[in-house]
């Protein structure tokens, strides 16, 4: 017989209660440039690694996502390059879809905003709740005009000079030489980068959504997880920064949002009275969800509403954590408001991937694109995996995460080479050397006992796949891999066979090692994708098929083998060929390229231009400073204060509220659990009405961007900085 065991513990019963259908949506990426590797970690990998996971379980998901293309952003940027928007957002709409589907990333549908339906989809959403009534109010307010080119102006569309610095090329928003936030109207001498005239401010009116009414039920969704007296789902089941941070936006109180601007670039508003005015992209963007999945169920024969409205499909919103606030908060809004829609069932939102130490940063070329990687990798074997692996294996999933060329070589090298390529490669050739290729028979009673540990470490697997914990996921995958190699190792059946190639242990051995290889060829499909198919060649099953992993696990409860006694398996084949070779160093060559442009920028860094040290002071001077440790609990803007953002820090043994000019370099929902330096002793000083108890210190860097100078997260509070 061929045996009778189970590689899997029965699933538990959150596997067997899923649902009819999902619908999972990612951030729509802004069509304005290409996509580095911290948005690939962030919305897009751990999405498709789950994805992949239901589809193997036979579920009925759709997967939408798109190009975000309004916005003044699109614009500037065609100015810029001396292009219409559309070329711009033709360009990076093409690149970035491209790259995604090269590297993996496995949409049912890849939209645009930009196109006729999402516009009708758009306006209808904006309709629906207009003649509703109760959700919208128009707002008369100031904004600068351009009368020659008959046309309100974005902030970024004024420039004058900085009245801080004197910079006479200073943006609406910000001065690009000294980092100041501006407003508009704090410009001197302000001028039309259209037409290079002095604007006029203008009044106009503007619709604004008024997310303050919904503050109420949101607040009990969030922390109960209840909405309409039903529960929805388990706020326990949500990751505690994503909680965190929609509790820190509600506890700051919700405002009305505008949804209108005057731009000429964006969905018209569609109402006789909003002439030259379009929706803010804020607004229209999550919409693309919608209309995405509309584009695919008309492509597809299938109903739209089935996922969007029905009570047996799940939403869920793959995204970074900066776009927790709108998935969570406005989007929720805007979907009740209008009535049938689901509110998402969970946002695993990631938090932010560094490169190498630092943030990504497109302008010092520090990081590294998708479109890059790909061309500078080409040459690199099994490219696409490297990449997904080791991005998959530092996932920032509750932390910000950092990316290391000498990482990604380990866990290749380490992991995917000597840990699961070895197990693969050991028993393929065995199988061939003592059996012929084929699947021997074997004792099922031994086959039993010596997978029992393989049976907990699969249902472990799937546990952390259904749980969003795809970076320990990969990690227990390699932990199954591991446990195969340590089985071969003390098992020894080249041992066995030159004593006695006849000895029934080899077979039992060989039987056990060729069943978990087979697991494995499914297991890994969610996270190299590209690796799975060479895998089912080398133990000769055909291409993997939706629902085979669901099938294997109740063939596997029953007893049944996912190879049986006599079934041809493939040849020996390389699955990875390791980066650090003795006998071939090209693919090495390819990483220390990549680290040799690093060095580059620091070495030219080093020799930049220093703003020049200030008098000396004395040592008394210093020590009247008392800098203490502290964590940001809350954020949130300023009213009336563009640049402005009010915190409250605590600082062991008392809360603080600090007014900090940062609001243009950090969004408040970013903030909260953030490790700061207070200058603790600092006067108090009213800015805008409100006691600012402090200073938190910064660092600015070249370009102006701030970083904050802190401790470790998990330093403490209220401790002195000498």
């Amino acid at each position: 017989m061929g045996g009778s065991f189970s590689l899997s513990s029965p699933p538990r019963k959150k596997t067997e209660n899923m649902s009819k259908r999902y619908l999972v949506t990612s951030a729509l990426p802004y069509a304005n440039g290409a996509l580095h590797l911290g948005h690939l970690a962030g919305a897009y990998l751990p999405a498709d690694i789950y994805v992949r996971y239901l589809r193997l379980m036979g579920k009925d998901v759709v997967w939408v996502c798109g190009s975000d293309e309004h916005g003044a952003a699109i614009t500037i940027r065609a100015k810029k390059e001396g292009v219409t928007p559309q070329a711009i957002i033709d360009k990076y709409h093409e690149l970035n879809k491209q790259t995604f589907k090269q590297l993996g990333i496995s949409f049912d549908y890849y939209h645009r905003t930009s196109a006729k339906l999402h516009h009708e989809t758009a306006q209808d959403f904006f309709l629906k709740l207009y003649e509703k009534g109760g959700e919208f109010e128009e707002r008369e307010q100031e904004q600068y005009y351009d009368p020659e080119f008959d046309q309100f102006l974005a902030d970024r569309y004024i420039v004058g000079t900085c009245p801080k610095c004197g910079h006479e090329e200073a943006f609406g928003d910000q001065c690009e030489n000294c980092g100041s936030d501006l407003s508009p109207t704090e410009l001197i001498n302000p001028r039309s980068t259209l037409s290079g005239n002095t604007p006029e401010l203008r009044k106009t009116t503007h619709w604004y959504f008024k997310l303050d009414q919904h503050e109420e039920w949101l607040r009990k969704w969030i922390s109960e997880g209840v909405v309409d007296g039903e529960q929805h789902h388990d706020p326990k089941d949500w990751k505690k920064h994503v909680v965190g941070q929609c509790l820190s936006w509600l506890d700051g109180g919700l405002q009305p949002r505008a949804i209108t601007r005057d731009l000429n670039w964006g969905i018209p508003v569609p109402l006789d009275k909003a002439a030259g005015k379009v929706l803010y992209v804020w607004f229209d963007a999550p919409i693309g969800y919608i209309s995405s999945t509309k584009q695919w169920a008309k492509e597809n024969g299938k109903d739209w509403e089935a996922y969007w409205k029905s009570e047996d499909s799940q939403l869920i919103h793959f995204i970074g954590k900066d776009n927790i606030v709108f998935h969570c908060i406005v989007f929720p809004a805007m979907l009740k408001a209008y009535g049938d829609y689901n509110l998402p069932i969970n946002v695993p939102a990631n938090q932010f991937l560094n490169f190498e130490g630092e943030k990504f940063s497109k302008s010092r070329g520090w990081g590294l694109e998708q479109h890059q990687y790909l061309e500078e990798f080409k040459d690199f074997p099994n490219k696409e995996d490297a990449l997904r692996y080791a991005l998959t294996r530092n996932m920032p999933e509750n932390r910000d995460a950092d990316f290391k060329w000498d990482e990604f070589i380990d866990f290749h090298d380490k992991e995917l080479a000597d840990n699961l390529g070895n197990l693969v490669n050991r028993v393929i050739v065995l199988s061939n050397k003592y059996f012929g290729g084929q699947v021997p028979e074997a004792q099922a009673s031994e086959v039993a006992e010596a997978l029992a540990p393989a049976r907990a470490i699969t249902s472990r697997i799937i546990e952390d796949l259904e749980g969003f914990s795809f970076r320990t996921a990969a990690s227990t995958l390699m932990e199954l891999s591991a446990w195969g190699n340590a089985y071969l190792q003390e098992a020894a059946p080249w041992a066995l066979y030159k004593e006695n190639p006849e000895d029934p242990k080899i077979k039992d051995i060989m039987y056990v090692g060729l069943q978990l290889v087979t697991l494995l060829s499914v297991l890994t499909a969610p996270f190299i994708p590209f690796t799975t198919p060479k895998l089912r060649r080398l133990v000769g099953l055909p291409e993997l098929q939706d629902g085979e992993l669901q099938e294997w696990l109740h063939k596997l409860e029953k007893g049944e083998a996912l190879l049986p006694a006599g079934h041809q398996i493939g040849k020996p084949e390389l699955l990875f060929a390791k980066i650090r070779d003795r006998k071939d160093d090209s693919r090495l060559q390819i990483v220390n390229r990549q680290k040799e442009k690093l060095q580059q920028i620091e070495q030219k860094e080093a020799t930049a231009e220093r703003e020049p040290l200030k008098p000396t002071i004395e040592f008394d001077d210093f020590t009247k400073l008392d800098l203490r440790t502290g964590t940001i609990k809350t954020a949130e803007k300023m009213p009336k204060a563009n640049k402005l953002l009010k915190l409250t820090v605590d600082m062991g043994n008392e809360t603080r509220t600090v007014v900090s000019g940062i609001a243009k370099h950090f969004k408040p929902e970013e903030l909260p659990g953030q490790a700061v330096v207070l200058v603790a002793n600092l006067a108090p000083r009213k800015l805008r009405g409100v006691a600012s108890q402090g200073m938190i210190l910064m660092a600015e860097d070249q370009e102006g961007k701030l970083q904050f100078v802190a401790p470790p997260n998990d330093f403490g509070n209220g401790f002195t900085v000498r």
